[in-house]
């Protein structure tokens, strides 16, 4: 088994996050655990750089909402896609991430966060499970997202479930 970046993610966040593993070991010993479950070295650093670069992301633009943070408020913004992005994200992917925004499981910057972590995933046919599961990881980064959350891990192991607005 090689996997892709998105197949070590998922194992990852599977087993450190679902399983809730005391704490995810240092990058060498996950590094180390990944390559011996039989994932390739090359797609480890990438997945590793991927969640590094999400943790950083949190970190520099302060996306976690504050428990007890005030309701959001929607604006009435139009996200504009570049020609780049539209030509990585299929119709019914952005249609996921605007209903996601509609049902107040997204906010404007968290959508950011998700665009910019697919797009850095290098997939040229993201499949609405894979957005799912990104939605799930940027929103599990994050304090204070327990309810947005839960309700994405409904979404992502039961998609039939209709996302209410």
């Amino acid at each position: 088994m090689n996997g892709t970046v998105l197949d070590i993610l998922i194992y990852v966040f599977d087993r450190y996050m679902f399983d809730e593993a005391p704490e995810v070991p240092e990058r060498e010993a996950l590094a180390r655990d990944l390559e011996s479950a039989g994932f390739g070295e090359a797609n480890v650093e990438r997945a590793l750089d991927w969640l590094a670069d999400l943790a950083g992301e949190r970190h520099r633009s302060g996306l976690g909402a504050a428990e007890g943070a005030a309701p959001r408020i929607h604006n009435a913004a139009l996200r504009i896609y570049s020609t780049m992005e539209l030509t990585r994200l299929s119709v019914d992917c952005r249609g996921l991430l605007l209903s996601l925004e509609n049902a107040d499981i997204l906010n404007p910057g968290q959508r950011e966060l998700v665009i910019d972590r697919l797009l850095a995933l290098d997939v040229e046919d993201l499949t609405l499970d894979q957005v799912r599961w990104v939605v799930l990881m940027v929103l599990s980064s994050q304090p204070g997202q327990e309810q947005a959350c839960a309700r994405m891990e409904t979404l992502v192991f039961d998609p039939d479930t209709a996302v209410a607005h």
